[in-house]
């Protein structure tokens, strides 16, 4: 089971509310009330939908809320649908790209061809091995062999 957060702990963190200040209104300065006013707000309109869409998902039997027990006509987003559903779309291709990118090969930091050329080297390295143990294998049924026609 999940534990309980206080209260306290449920805001955006200053630095990216700051940030997203910082691009909306560059020009502008914002007292520190103001900016705190502002977290607050986004904190519980963040709580306000959540319980919204998570009661919504509990009338329908669902599990987990999805965009649409969001913008649905219940909680008055059809004048912003539009918009966002244009940000979930990319907001998606954004989350798509991320898994494309993160396999393992390219968090490697090593170009593909050098890879490659390592794994080539590392299965011919395993041939000569396999063929020496075969070889010396080999040599020892021999002299099994010749030491079992000398008796």
């Amino acid at each position: 089971m999940a534990e309980a957060v206080p209260e306290e702990e449920l805001t955006i963190p200053r630095a990216a509310m700051n940030k997203m200040i910082k691009e909306i209104v560059p020009s502008v300065r914002v007292a520190n009330e103001a900016r705190e006013l502002i977290l607050n707000c986004c904190s519980e309109f963040i709580h306000l939908l959540a319980s919204e869409a998570n009661e919504i998902c509990t009338q329908q039997q669902k599990k987990t809320i999805n965009a649409e027990h969001i913008l649905g006509d219940r909680l008055g987003f059809n004048d912003y649908r539009t918009d966002a559903e244009a940000v979930l779309k990319d907001c998606k291709a954004v989350a798509a790209k991320r898994r494309r990118q993160s396999t393992r090969l390219e968090n490697l930091g090593i170009p593909e061809e050098e890879l490659l050329r390592q794994q080539q080297e590392l299965f011919a390295k395993a041939r000569e091995e396999q063929a020496a143990a075969e070889q010396q294998q080999w040599l020892q049924l021999q002299a099994e062999a010749q030491m079992s026609l000398q008796q």
